[in-house]
Parts: C-alpha cells; sequence; structure tokens
C-alpha cells in the first residue's frame, strides 16, 4: 500500500481548525530547469577537466579545480536524496525530473512526501544566459501536458492517473492591463477546467508584476490579494487550488488575505538566496503571522549543504528554534561536517533585499535590506547527512512527539 502523505494530513489539520493548528508545509522547489536551464542545478567545484599539455603536462591555463555547473543527473541525484532524507512535504520538480524520479523510479510511491511538477512556464520564467524575454510583460505559456505529469505518456489510463504526480503548480502574473490580465485568467480557466476533469490538483503561484510602474509600491500588496480573492471568488472547491504561493509583503497583507478566509491556505515563495537568516526569518515570520507553507528554491539548493538546511527549516516551521539560534547552528552543524560557510557567520546572521522573481525584478516590503559581502568560498559542494536518528513514522506520532523528535535530532546535531 503506498505511503500517506504528510501534505494530505496537514491540509486536514488545518481546514479543522484554521486558528488552531500548528502544521507547516514545506516545499523543496527543484524546478528552475523550467527557468534557468543548464544553470538551473548550480555550480560545484570540481577538478579539472581541461586536457594538458607541455613537457612536464601542464599548461600555464590548467588548474587544479575549477568552478562548473552542476549536471541534471547531479541535480536529479540531490532531490533523490531530499526524497530520502523525508523531511520535506512536497519535491516541486520539471515534468521531465517527474517523470524520470516518480513514473520510472518509483521514487514517491513509499515516501511520506508528495511529488509536483511544474504545470505551466509563463514568459516571465524563460531566463536562458543572455535573454531579456523575462523582463517583457509577462504572457501565460505551459509546455508541460497533465497526462505526461500524471503517467509519462499521453492518455493515461483511470489506473495510471496516480503513478507520477498528481499536483502541479501553476503561476501567474498580473499587470493591470486589460487584455494581459484577461489572458492570463483564460488560460488558467482552462487548465482549471482541465485538470478537474482528471483529477489533477494544483497550488496557484501569484508572481508580482514582472514590470515596473503597474501599481504604486504602496497599493501592489493590495492589488496581489484584491486579484487573489477576485480570481479565486468563481471557482467552487472542486476547482480550487489547494494552496497559495505568493510574495511575503509582510505582517498587515498577510493577515489580511488569511483572515479574509481562513481555508485559503497561503504559503510564500523564498526567492533570491540570499542569507541563511533571510530563509529562516522569511519563514518564521511568514507563519507567525498565519502562513501555512513555505516553498524554497533557490535558498535551498544554493546552501552549503541542502540536507542540514532543509532540517534547521523544519526545525524553525515546528517551533523549535528561533532563526537567529538557528543560523548559529546551522554554521556549527557545517563546521562538524567540514564544510565552509559562504559567508562568515556575522554576515549570515544579516538580512539582505530578497528578490522575488524568477527575473530578478521586486523585492519585499518587509525584510530591510543590508549591502551584500563576500564571504568564504564553500570547500565542498557535496551534500552530507548530520548524524541522524533512527526515522520515526511520524504518522504515528502527534505534535508534541514531532516536536520531541526534533529537539532531540538537534540536540544531537549540535552535540
Amino acid at each position: 500500500m503506498p505511503a500517506s502523505k504528510s501534505l494530505d494530513e496537514k491540509l486536514r489539520s488545518i481546514h479543522a481548525d484554521p486558528s488552531g493548528s500548528k502544521e507547516f508545509i514545506i516545499a523543496d522547489a527543484k524546478d528552475a530547469d523550467m527557468a534557468f536551464g543548464m544553470s538551473a542545478p548550480g555550480t560545484t567545484t570540481a577538478p579539472s577537466s581541461r586536457p594538458k599539455s607541455g613537457a612536464n603536462g601542464g599548461s600555464p591555463e590548467s588548474h587544479a579545480s575549477e568552478v562548473r555547473l552542476k549536471t541534471l543527473a547531479e541535480y536529479r541525484d540531490q532531490i533523490r536524496q531530499v526524497i530520502d532524507q523525508g523531511v520535506v512535504d512536497i519535491v516541486l520538480m520539471s515534468a521531465s525530473t517527474s517523470d524520470q524520479l516518480a513514473v520510472q523510479e518509483k521514487l514517491f510511491e513509499n515516501s511520506r512526501i508528495t511529488p509536483a511538477a511544474r504545470a505551466n512556464d509563463a514568459s516571465d520564467v524563460h531566463l536562458p544566459r543572455g535573454g531579456k524575454v523575462h523582463a517583457e510583460p509577462a504572457r501565460p505559456f505551459r509546455t508541460a501536458h497533465l497526462d505526461h505529469m500524471q503517467c509519462g505518456h499521453l492518455d493515461c489510463a483511470p489506473d495510471e492517473r496516480l503513478i507520477g504526480s498528481n499536483l502541479g503548480l501553476y503561476s501567474v502574473t498580473f499587470l493591470n492591463d486589460q487584455t494581459r490580465d484577461l489572458e492570463t485568467l483564460q488560460r488558467y480557466k482552462e487548465f482549471r477546467e482541465e485538470a478537474e476533469r482528471v483529477g489533477f490538483r494544483h497550488f496557484l503561484e501569484v508572481f508580482d508584476p514582472n514590470v515596473a510602474n503597474v501599481v504604486p509600491p504602496d497599493t501592489l500588496p493590495g492589488f496581489i490579494n484584491d486579484l487573489i480573492a477576485r480570481t479565486l471568488a468563481g471557482v467552487p472547491r472542486a476547482g480550487r487550488p489547494v494552496f497559495l504561493k505568493i510574495v511575503y509583503h509582510g505582517p498587515q497583507a498577510m493577515e489580511e488575505l488569511v483572515q479574509y478566509d481562513p481555508h485559503l491556505v497561503v504559503g510564500v515563495l523564498g526567492g533570491a538566496a540570499g542569507t541563511t537568516l533571510d530563509a529562516f526569518q522569511l519563514l518564521h515570520q511568514s507563519k507567525k503571522y498565519g502562513g501555512r507553507a513555505a516553498l524554497f528554491g533557490r535558498k535551498i539548493n544554493s546552501a552549503e549543504n541542502q540536507l542540514a538546511f532543509i532540517e534547521f527549516l523544519r526545525l524553525i516551521a515546528d517551533g523549535v528554534i528561533e532563526p537567529e539560534e538557528a543560523v548559529r547552528a546551522y554554521h556549527s552543524v557545517l563546521s562538524k561536517l567540514g564544510v565552509a560557510p559562504h559567508r562568515p557567520l556575522d554576515v549570515d546572521l544579516t538580512l539582505q533585499t530578497n528578490v522575488m522573481s524568477y527575473g530578478g525584478s521586486g523585492t519585499t516590503i518587509s525584510i530591510p535590506a543590508a549591502a551584500p559581502t563576500n564571504g568564504a568560498a564553500s570547500k565542498s559542494n557535496t551534500p552530507q547527512k548530520p548524524t541522524p536518528l533512527d526515522k520515526p513514522d511520524f504518522a504515528k506520532m502527534s505534535p508534541d512527539e514531532r516536536l520531541a523528535y526534533h529537539r532531540e535530532r538537534l540536540r544531537r546535531a549540535l552535540g
């Protein structure tokens, strides 16, 4: 029998008691190959592959090591490790990676993690090196087909639709332009109808406008909130998103949206990598003011040690540790693993502007900016696991038992 999914259990808890449930959803967004292409996996330091020449086998242009882009195989191997770790609730992938890991390898079959795939890739996430399409007003577009995400081929049989990813991310960008916004709404309507017919669930990502001067900055949070409420007002339960993924615009905007509809599960997107405190504080603040989910892509993928970083996201989400303490503890874990941090601890404890769109436009208005500082380069990009406890069956644990487990895991990690 397939494993029960932590996402579904948390959603049931939230809807049963919107004000009292302490559950928080964490997603690792590993779908960046549908935006950045070859640079999506990030970089690594590896032995030079340049050919040697000369009498002594050397060359003025050869180096002992060089920074290179990670491969798709390395990217997918990192996802396999995250699945094996079992701490996040969702892994979001491109349709091609979902086909490989969910359909072909069936890695989620006995996992508590829910697989998801990016269901559309509008023009504001088209980010090849040297490209400029993302800077123009966003246009809706879809590469992926729902059948491909669900079963790996067109015309899935009914019993095949749960093989792969049966949850998808659909993103919209509103521009305060009648023609463009109506096109965006129409394409979203068509997607919802197709998804409902095949039993495909989705969560809705609402980006800030990707061009300047759409609305005055002080009205942007209200503009986004109103459009979310208006867009979903005509959508009955069968077609609604299971949760939202939006820019965090601060306590007032978050509370306004959550209070308007307690059953509208609100999650925040991570944006640019930033400092470790940026990531930890964003999760903590969003939860404090009513957020129920965090979906981090570059913040996880750029971490010195992704698995350790994810562990601390979970500890913060479960109320075990505060953000600043978590940054210090994370650096301690890196030291014990022999991994050099990207930044010195004092720099990593600063808050910097969080860029909140794939293309780099738009910033949060809630987290103060600090001047960027170049820190030490990572000594090793190879993911390493902190010393683990035996993996428990979270499905059979109460919230208090999970909290005790996480506290003990943190105590062991820090000695």
